[in-house]
């Protein structure tokens, strides 16, 4: 692809991201391309992107690019993930391998990962409060010292039961290596078209974690009498408190997030480093 106009993305969180995102803007002007360089501490914070941006660079963790890919999520703009954090699965470049890789882009051999999107909504007596974008979950808690919280659940038209619980996971591909395989949750090819729901220390064993296709509309209804508040978490970044009769409706997005893929390893690769497969004793 033509890279002519760049963004990069700076967490300020983690330490080098100006030294590292200065390089990057060194390295890309001396070409003679427009670069605009955003540095910052809030993952929360609205930037406005233009649509002729080309290329967008993420330097941080795993955290920046979730934000970055919800500022772009309509625009179709890929994004070059740079790592500085500690433990990444959705930033596979590290911080010494920068420059090969924007060396790929520039001569268009990159491999664009396709990445499945979350819409979610929430419905208060009928009428629309919320609504975001995520690439990794959504999430329903209690936002309270009680943790067991009583949710209906439903696959498109059907309830499937109603669940009680610590809270519901509803992931993507790409989170599931996030808080779903924390809670039990199976790993899925990045780049597969399905979403999780993984139940957080349910009451009852038999609430398994379940697949479904990406086409299924799944709604979560909090149940009246709850013994404590909840709330919605978002890729961990965005958030909106609950009451008794919401409804939580969660679907794919109509935009997918584009990531490009390193050429030093595969996806493979990045979970036997990442969980320490190695077939031994310390497995």
């Amino acid at each position: 692809m033509e890279v002519r106009n760049v963004v990069i993305i700076a967490n300020l969180w983690k330490s080098d991201s100006m030294l590292v995102a200065g390089q990057i803007r060194e390295y890309l002007e001396s070409s003679g391309r427009h670069v605009d360089v955003f540095m910052t501490e809030n993952l929360d914070e609205k930037l406005d992107i233009s649509i002729r941006t080309d290329l967008l660079i993420s330097v941080g963790g795993d955290g920046t690019v979730l934000y970055c890919a919800r500022l772009v999520q309509d625009l179709g703009i890929p994004i070059l993930a740079v790592n500085l954090g500690t433990f990444g699965f959705i930033t596979e470049i590290s911080c010494d391998e920068w420059k090969a890789a924007l060396d790929d882009v520039i001569a268009d051999r990159e491999r664009i990962s396709r990445r499945l999107m979350l819409k979610v909504s929430v419905l208060r007596s009928g009428s629309r409060i919320f609504q975001c974008q995520g690439l990794n979950e959504a999430v329903v808690t209690s936002a309270g010292v009680a943790k067991v919280v009583n949710l209906d659940l439903y696959i498109g038209r059907t309830r499937a039961g109603t669940f009680r619980c610590d809270g519901i996971i509803i992931a993507t591909p790409t989170g599931s290596t996030g808080y779903s395989l924390a809670a039990g949750g199976p790993i899925l090819d990045s780049e597969m078209s399905a979403l999780i729901i993984t139940p957080v220390c349910p009451f009852t064993l038999s609430n398994r974690p379940l697949v479904l296709g990406a086409n299924e509309v799944i709604t979560m209804k909090v149940d009246e009498g709850q013994r404590t508040d909840l709330m919605l978490t978002v890729d961990g970044q965005q958030y909106c408190d609950l009451k008794e009769g919401d409804d939580i409706v969660v679907e794919k997005s109509r935009s997918r997030a584009l990531l490009i893929a390193s050429s030093v390893r595969n996806y493979t690769q990045v979970l036997s480093s990442k969980l320490n497969w190695s077939g031994g004793m310390h497995a």
